[in-house]
Protein backbone atom coordinates (compact mmCIF):
# COMPACT_ATOMS: atom_id res chain seq x y z
CA UNK A 1 0.00 0.00 0.00
CA UNK A 2 1.00 3.26 -0.62
CA UNK A 3 0.07 6.73 0.96
CA UNK A 4 0.67 10.59 -0.24
CA UNK A 5 0.36 13.32 2.78
CA UNK A 6 -0.70 16.58 2.14
CA UNK A 7 0.43 18.85 3.84
CA UNK A 8 -0.59 22.01 2.36
CA UNK A 9 -1.60 23.58 5.65
CA UNK A 10 0.95 21.97 7.78
CA UNK A 11 1.14 19.02 10.27
CA UNK A 12 0.75 17.98 13.13
CA UNK A 13 0.33 14.70 15.54
CA UNK A 14 -3.33 15.17 16.21
CA UNK A 15 -3.70 16.17 12.63
CA UNK A 16 -2.09 13.35 11.35
CA UNK A 17 -3.07 10.64 13.56
CA UNK A 18 -7.30 11.97 12.98
CA UNK A 19 -6.08 11.46 9.24
CA UNK A 20 -4.96 7.79 10.04
CA UNK A 21 -8.20 7.13 11.48
CA UNK A 22 -10.49 8.77 9.17
CA UNK A 23 -8.73 6.30 6.60
CA UNK A 24 -9.59 3.29 8.35
CA UNK A 25 -7.59 3.17 11.37
CA UNK A 26 -10.60 2.32 14.32
CA UNK A 27 -10.51 3.27 17.16
CA UNK A 28 -10.79 0.02 19.16
CA UNK A 29 -7.47 -0.42 17.12
CA UNK A 30 -6.07 2.98 18.45
CA UNK A 31 -6.87 2.02 22.13
CA UNK A 32 -6.08 -1.64 22.00
CA UNK A 33 -2.28 -0.01 21.10
CA UNK A 34 -2.58 2.26 24.04
CA UNK A 35 -4.05 0.30 26.05
CA UNK A 36 -0.06 -1.27 27.37
CA UNK A 37 0.84 2.72 28.04
CA UNK A 38 -2.17 3.24 30.43
CA UNK A 39 -3.53 5.87 28.17
CA UNK A 40 -6.14 3.85 25.80
CA UNK A 41 -9.49 6.02 27.91
CA UNK A 42 -7.51 9.33 27.86
CA UNK A 43 -8.26 9.52 24.10
CA UNK A 44 -11.55 10.57 22.63
CA UNK A 45 -11.99 10.84 19.03
CA UNK A 46 -14.87 12.93 17.15
CA UNK A 47 -15.72 14.31 14.04
CA UNK A 48 -15.77 18.08 13.02
CA UNK A 49 -15.54 20.83 10.40
CA UNK A 50 -12.66 22.90 10.16
CA UNK A 51 -13.42 25.70 7.38
CA UNK A 52 -16.36 24.03 6.14
CA UNK A 53 -14.31 20.83 5.56
CA UNK A 54 -15.45 17.70 7.33
CA UNK A 55 -12.35 15.87 9.42
CA UNK A 56 -11.62 13.77 12.36
CA UNK A 57 -10.30 15.22 15.40
CA UNK A 58 -8.07 13.67 18.71
CA UNK A 59 -8.21 14.91 21.67
CA UNK A 60 -6.42 13.33 24.84
CA UNK A 61 -6.88 13.86 28.58
CA UNK A 62 -3.86 14.06 31.12
CA UNK A 63 -2.79 14.93 34.01
CA UNK A 64 -0.66 17.92 35.00
CA UNK A 65 2.09 16.05 36.32
CA UNK A 66 1.88 14.31 33.29
CA UNK A 67 3.55 17.36 30.98
CA UNK A 68 6.99 17.13 32.97
CA UNK A 69 9.06 13.93 31.58
CA UNK A 70 12.46 13.17 30.40
CA UNK A 71 13.89 11.63 27.34
CA UNK A 72 15.03 8.74 29.06
CA UNK A 73 11.42 8.41 30.72
CA UNK A 74 9.54 7.70 27.79
CA UNK A 75 11.43 5.85 26.01
CA UNK A 76 11.93 3.00 29.78
CA UNK A 77 8.11 3.46 29.18
CA UNK A 78 7.61 2.32 25.81
CA UNK A 79 10.10 -0.32 26.09
CA UNK A 80 8.58 -2.00 29.32
CA UNK A 81 5.10 -1.77 28.18
CA UNK A 82 4.06 -5.20 27.99
CA UNK A 83 1.66 -6.02 25.25
CA UNK A 84 2.35 -3.15 22.79
CA UNK A 85 3.62 -4.81 19.26
CA UNK A 86 7.40 -4.47 17.96
CA UNK A 87 7.02 -2.57 14.95
CA UNK A 88 4.69 0.20 16.41
CA UNK A 89 7.10 0.35 19.59
CA UNK A 90 10.21 0.15 17.50
CA UNK A 91 9.11 3.02 15.11
CA UNK A 92 7.24 5.32 18.03
CA UNK A 93 10.62 5.02 19.46
CA UNK A 94 12.45 6.19 16.47
CA UNK A 95 10.31 8.92 15.87
CA UNK A 96 11.14 9.73 19.78
CA UNK A 97 14.63 9.36 19.52
CA UNK A 98 14.73 11.89 16.46
CA UNK A 99 12.26 14.38 18.26
CA UNK A 100 14.64 14.22 21.56
CA UNK A 101 17.96 14.82 19.01
CA UNK A 102 16.19 17.64 17.48
CA UNK A 103 15.37 19.33 20.91
CA UNK A 104 18.67 18.47 22.44
CA UNK A 105 20.73 20.45 19.44
CA UNK A 106 18.90 23.67 19.42
CA UNK A 107 18.83 23.55 23.60
CA UNK A 108 22.68 22.42 23.46
CA UNK A 109 21.86 19.60 26.02
CA UNK A 110 22.80 15.68 26.02
CA UNK A 111 20.08 13.82 24.96
CA UNK A 112 19.56 12.37 28.11
CA UNK A 113 19.04 15.44 29.70
CA UNK A 114 16.35 16.70 27.27
CA UNK A 115 12.73 17.25 29.38
CA UNK A 116 10.06 17.59 26.69
CA UNK A 117 7.40 19.90 28.88
CA UNK A 118 4.83 20.46 26.39
CA UNK A 119 6.19 17.45 24.00
CA UNK A 120 6.58 15.14 26.76
CA UNK A 121 2.72 15.24 27.17
CA UNK A 122 0.22 12.41 27.16
CA UNK A 123 -1.37 13.89 23.97
CA UNK A 124 2.47 13.66 22.41
CA UNK A 125 2.66 10.26 22.62
CA UNK A 126 -0.75 9.08 21.78
CA UNK A 127 -0.17 10.95 18.60
CA UNK A 128 3.42 9.50 17.57
CA UNK A 129 2.42 5.75 19.09
CA UNK A 130 -0.66 6.08 17.81
CA UNK A 131 0.54 7.58 14.05
CA UNK A 132 2.93 4.12 14.10
CA UNK A 133 -0.13 1.88 14.74
CA UNK A 134 -2.36 3.29 12.42
CA UNK A 135 0.62 3.42 9.12
CA UNK A 136 1.12 -0.67 10.14
CA UNK A 137 -2.69 -1.37 10.83
CA UNK A 138 -3.37 0.10 7.30
CA UNK A 139 -0.22 -1.63 5.61
CA UNK A 140 1.47 1.55 4.42
CA UNK A 141 4.98 0.13 3.01
CA UNK A 142 5.93 3.33 1.47
CA UNK A 143 4.44 7.40 2.52
CA UNK A 144 5.29 10.44 -0.23
CA UNK A 145 4.46 13.72 0.92
CA UNK A 146 3.79 16.96 -0.32
CA UNK A 147 6.02 20.34 0.32
CA UNK A 148 5.21 20.80 4.05
CA UNK A 149 3.58 24.41 5.14
CA UNK A 150 5.13 25.70 8.52
CA UNK A 151 3.40 28.97 8.77
CA UNK A 152 4.96 32.29 9.65
CA UNK A 153 5.22 34.95 12.55
CA UNK A 154 5.84 33.49 16.37
CA UNK A 155 4.58 31.62 18.93
CA UNK A 156 4.46 31.22 22.41
CA UNK A 157 5.35 28.29 24.27
CA UNK A 158 7.17 27.21 27.64
CA UNK A 159 10.14 27.73 26.45
CA UNK A 160 8.83 32.16 25.52
CA UNK A 161 8.12 33.26 22.51
CA UNK A 162 10.02 31.87 19.47
CA UNK A 163 10.03 32.13 15.61
CA UNK A 164 7.99 29.99 13.37
CA UNK A 165 8.83 27.16 12.41
CA UNK A 166 10.06 26.71 16.02
CA UNK A 167 13.83 25.46 15.96
CA UNK A 168 13.21 21.82 16.76
CA UNK A 169 10.76 22.03 13.75
CA UNK A 170 13.06 23.43 11.65
CA UNK A 171 16.25 21.38 12.32
CA UNK A 172 14.19 18.29 11.73
CA UNK A 173 12.69 19.74 8.38
CA UNK A 174 16.38 20.01 7.13
CA UNK A 175 16.40 18.76 3.69
CA UNK A 176 12.67 19.09 3.35
CA UNK A 177 11.36 21.27 0.83
CA UNK A 178 8.27 24.04 3.15
CA UNK A 179 7.02 27.41 2.35
CA UNK A 180 4.91 29.04 5.04
CA UNK A 181 1.78 28.68 3.41
CA UNK A 182 0.63 32.13 3.73
CA UNK A 183 -0.79 31.84 7.48
CA UNK A 184 0.70 33.30 10.46
CA UNK A 185 1.08 31.05 13.44
CA UNK A 186 2.60 27.64 13.63
CA UNK A 187 1.57 24.68 11.15
CA UNK A 188 3.72 22.02 11.79
CA UNK A 189 4.62 21.44 14.94
CA UNK A 190 8.30 19.62 16.01
CA UNK A 191 5.91 16.39 16.63
CA UNK A 192 4.28 16.57 12.98
CA UNK A 193 8.19 16.80 12.01
CA UNK A 194 9.68 14.05 13.66
CA UNK A 195 6.48 11.69 12.29
CA UNK A 196 7.56 13.34 8.75
CA UNK A 197 11.23 12.40 9.42
CA UNK A 198 10.43 9.11 11.00
CA UNK A 199 7.77 7.66 8.56
CA UNK A 200 8.44 9.75 5.02
CA UNK A 201 10.75 8.37 2.30
CA UNK A 202 10.01 10.85 0.08
CA UNK A 203 8.41 14.23 -1.35
CA UNK A 204 7.02 15.54 -4.56
CA UNK A 205 4.70 15.26 -6.46
CA UNK A 206 1.57 12.43 -6.12
CA UNK A 207 2.74 9.06 -7.05
CA UNK A 208 0.55 7.28 -9.59
CA UNK A 209 -2.44 4.94 -7.28
CA UNK A 210 -5.16 3.58 -7.83
CA UNK A 211 -7.17 5.17 -4.86
CA UNK A 212 -8.64 3.07 -2.05
CA UNK A 213 -8.97 5.27 1.13
CA UNK A 214 -8.35 8.73 1.88
CA UNK A 215 -8.73 10.46 5.53
CA UNK A 216 -8.95 13.99 6.66
CA UNK A 217 -7.22 15.18 10.21
CA UNK A 218 -8.46 18.38 12.09
CA UNK A 219 -6.29 20.45 13.87
CA UNK A 220 -8.20 22.58 17.06
CA UNK A 221 -7.15 26.45 15.36
CA UNK A 222 -8.97 28.65 13.62
CA UNK A 223 -6.66 30.20 10.85
CA UNK A 224 -9.30 31.31 8.27
CA UNK A 225 -9.03 28.02 5.93
CA UNK A 226 -8.93 24.38 7.03
CA UNK A 227 -6.17 23.61 9.34
CA UNK A 228 -6.29 20.07 8.03
CA UNK A 229 -3.88 17.44 6.74
CA UNK A 230 -5.14 15.05 4.51
CA UNK A 231 -3.87 11.24 3.68
CA UNK A 232 -4.66 9.41 0.20
CA UNK A 233 -3.97 5.59 0.14
CA UNK A 234 -4.04 3.44 -2.48
CA UNK A 235 -2.19 0.26 -4.36
CA UNK A 236 0.70 1.43 -7.32
CA UNK A 237 -0.02 1.80 -10.47
CA UNK A 238 2.49 1.03 -12.66
CA UNK A 239 3.22 4.18 -14.96
CA UNK A 240 2.37 3.90 -18.91
CA UNK A 241 4.76 2.93 -21.43
CA UNK A 242 6.01 5.49 -23.02
CA UNK A 243 6.30 5.89 -26.81
CA UNK A 244 9.25 6.53 -28.57
CA UNK A 245 9.73 10.70 -28.25
CA UNK A 246 8.02 10.46 -25.41
CA UNK A 247 8.12 11.65 -21.78
CA UNK A 248 7.05 11.79 -18.51
CA UNK A 249 6.05 15.37 -17.00
CA UNK A 250 3.99 16.61 -14.60
CA UNK A 251 1.45 19.62 -14.16
CA UNK A 252 0.58 22.38 -11.51
CA UNK A 253 -2.48 23.89 -11.18
CA UNK A 254 -3.91 26.30 -8.78
CA UNK A 255 -6.65 28.74 -8.75
CA UNK A 256 -5.96 32.24 -7.69
CA UNK A 257 -7.97 34.91 -7.25
CA UNK A 258 -6.37 37.26 -4.86
CA UNK A 259 -4.33 38.09 -7.35
CA UNK A 260 -3.43 41.19 -9.67
CA UNK A 261 -1.94 40.97 -13.29
CA UNK A 262 0.76 42.26 -12.92
CA UNK A 263 1.51 40.06 -9.54
CA UNK A 264 0.58 37.04 -11.77
CA UNK A 265 2.94 37.98 -14.82
CA UNK A 266 5.84 38.54 -12.14
CA UNK A 267 4.91 35.12 -10.70
CA UNK A 268 4.84 33.47 -13.92
CA UNK A 269 8.12 34.72 -14.75
CA UNK A 270 9.69 33.79 -11.82
CA UNK A 271 8.49 29.97 -12.46
CA UNK A 272 10.12 30.01 -15.27
CA UNK A 273 13.42 31.29 -14.50
CA UNK A 274 12.86 28.45 -11.60
CA UNK A 275 13.04 25.67 -13.92
CA UNK A 276 9.12 25.62 -15.60
CA UNK A 277 9.14 24.20 -18.51
CA UNK A 278 6.48 26.03 -19.40
CA UNK A 279 4.22 28.15 -17.84
CA UNK A 280 0.41 29.43 -18.57
CA UNK A 281 -2.58 31.30 -17.54
CA UNK A 282 -6.05 30.45 -17.80
CA UNK A 283 -9.34 32.47 -17.03
CA UNK A 284 -11.59 30.69 -14.55
CA UNK A 285 -15.15 31.95 -12.60
CA UNK A 286 -15.04 30.38 -9.43
CA UNK A 287 -17.50 30.47 -6.29
CA UNK A 288 -20.15 33.54 -6.42
CA UNK A 289 -19.00 33.99 -9.62
CA UNK A 290 -15.67 35.29 -8.73
CA UNK A 291 -13.27 35.62 -12.20
CA UNK A 292 -10.12 34.07 -11.08
CA UNK A 293 -7.40 32.62 -13.00
CA UNK A 294 -5.91 29.19 -12.96
CA UNK A 295 -1.71 29.26 -12.88
CA UNK A 296 -0.31 26.27 -14.37
CA UNK A 297 2.95 25.61 -14.79
CA UNK A 298 4.57 22.42 -16.59
CA UNK A 299 7.59 20.82 -15.13
CA UNK A 300 9.65 17.20 -14.45
CA UNK A 301 8.58 15.17 -12.38
CA UNK A 302 11.66 14.94 -9.66
CA UNK A 303 10.89 19.36 -10.29
CA UNK A 304 7.81 19.18 -8.99
CA UNK A 305 7.77 19.83 -4.74
CA UNK A 306 10.62 22.69 -5.23
CA UNK A 307 8.51 24.34 -8.34
CA UNK A 308 5.31 23.94 -6.38
CA UNK A 309 6.45 25.46 -2.98
CA UNK A 310 8.02 28.27 -5.14
CA UNK A 311 4.64 28.89 -6.89
CA UNK A 312 3.36 28.68 -3.27
CA UNK A 313 5.77 31.36 -1.78
CA UNK A 314 5.26 33.48 -4.92
CA UNK A 315 1.20 34.23 -5.17
CA UNK A 316 0.67 33.08 -1.14
CA UNK A 317 -1.84 30.19 -2.85
CA UNK A 318 -2.74 28.06 0.14
CA UNK A 319 -2.29 24.31 -2.46
CA UNK A 320 -1.39 23.24 -5.67
CA UNK A 321 -2.62 20.52 -7.77
CA UNK A 322 -0.41 18.32 -9.44
CA UNK A 323 -1.45 15.77 -12.50
CA UNK A 324 0.87 13.91 -14.26
CA UNK A 325 0.73 13.94 -17.73
CA UNK A 326 2.87 13.13 -20.85
CA UNK A 327 4.19 15.09 -23.86
CA UNK A 328 5.81 14.72 -27.03
CA UNK A 329 8.59 16.82 -28.20
CA UNK A 330 11.03 17.14 -31.20
CA UNK A 331 14.47 17.44 -31.15
CA UNK A 332 15.40 21.09 -31.38
CA UNK A 333 18.37 23.69 -31.08
CA UNK A 334 19.16 27.42 -31.50
CA UNK A 335 21.36 28.69 -34.16
CA UNK A 336 22.15 31.62 -35.21
CA UNK A 337 22.25 32.13 -39.31
CA UNK A 338 23.41 34.89 -41.44
CA UNK A 339 20.29 35.77 -43.77
CA UNK A 340 19.90 38.28 -46.06
CA UNK A 341 18.32 40.63 -43.56
CA UNK A 342 21.18 39.97 -40.79
CA UNK A 343 22.16 37.78 -38.17
CA UNK A 344 18.92 35.93 -36.74
CA UNK A 345 18.30 32.88 -33.87
CA UNK A 346 16.56 30.37 -35.86
CA UNK A 347 14.95 27.38 -33.84
CA UNK A 348 15.23 24.25 -35.83
CA UNK A 349 14.12 21.35 -35.24
CA UNK A 350 12.82 17.72 -35.99
CA UNK A 351 10.40 15.07 -34.70
CA UNK A 352 10.90 11.48 -36.91
CA UNK A 353 11.13 12.12 -40.03
CA UNK A 354 9.86 15.95 -40.33
CA UNK A 355 11.99 18.28 -40.05
CA UNK A 356 11.39 22.59 -39.24
CA UNK A 357 12.67 26.14 -38.69
CA UNK A 358 11.14 29.24 -37.09
CA UNK A 359 12.91 32.47 -36.54
CA UNK A 360 13.05 33.41 -33.03
CA UNK A 361 10.60 36.34 -32.80
CA UNK A 362 12.51 39.14 -30.88
CA UNK A 363 14.81 38.68 -33.72
CA UNK A 364 12.39 39.05 -36.47
CA UNK A 365 10.48 42.14 -34.73
CA UNK A 366 13.81 43.66 -34.51
CA UNK A 367 14.55 43.38 -37.96
CA UNK A 368 11.18 44.15 -38.91
CA UNK A 369 11.40 47.55 -37.00
CA UNK A 370 14.98 48.19 -38.55
CA UNK A 371 14.10 47.72 -41.64
CA UNK A 372 10.17 49.50 -41.34
CA UNK A 373 8.66 46.45 -42.87
CA UNK A 374 5.68 44.57 -41.76
CA UNK A 375 6.40 41.66 -39.60
CA UNK A 376 4.42 39.13 -40.85
CA UNK A 377 6.00 39.61 -44.41
CA UNK A 378 9.55 39.66 -42.67
CA UNK A 379 8.82 36.51 -40.74
CA UNK A 380 7.68 34.59 -43.30
CA UNK A 381 10.50 35.65 -45.85
CA UNK A 382 13.21 34.89 -42.84
CA UNK A 383 11.46 31.56 -42.28
CA UNK A 384 11.72 30.83 -46.26
CA UNK A 385 15.45 31.56 -45.80
CA UNK A 386 16.28 29.89 -43.15
CA UNK A 387 15.08 26.23 -44.41
CA UNK A 388 16.93 26.95 -47.14
CA UNK A 389 20.21 27.52 -45.74
CA UNK A 390 19.38 24.14 -43.03
CA UNK A 391 18.73 22.45 -46.28
CA UNK A 392 15.08 21.41 -44.91
CA UNK A 393 13.09 21.12 -48.05
CA UNK A 394 9.92 18.81 -46.59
Amino acid sequence: MIAYLDCSTGVSGNKFLGALINAGFTIEELRATLAPLGLADAVAVHEVRSAGIAAVGVEVAQAEDARWRHWRDIRAMLESAEGLAEPVRADAIRAFTLLAEAEARVHGVPVEQVHFHEVGAADTIVDIVGVAAGIQALGIERLVASPVAVGSGTIECSHGVLPVPAPATAALLEGIVICDGGIAGELTTPTGAALLRAFVSEYGALPPMTVRACGTGAGTRDIGVPNVTRILLGDVTAPLALEPGAEAVVVLHSNVDHLSAEHLAYAAERLLEAGALDVWQTPIVMKKGRAAVTLSALTMPDEAAALSARLIAETGTLGVRIDPTTRFIAKREVVELKTSLGSVRVKSWQLGDRRGARPEFEDVARTASAKGRPVAEVAAELTAEARRLLGITD
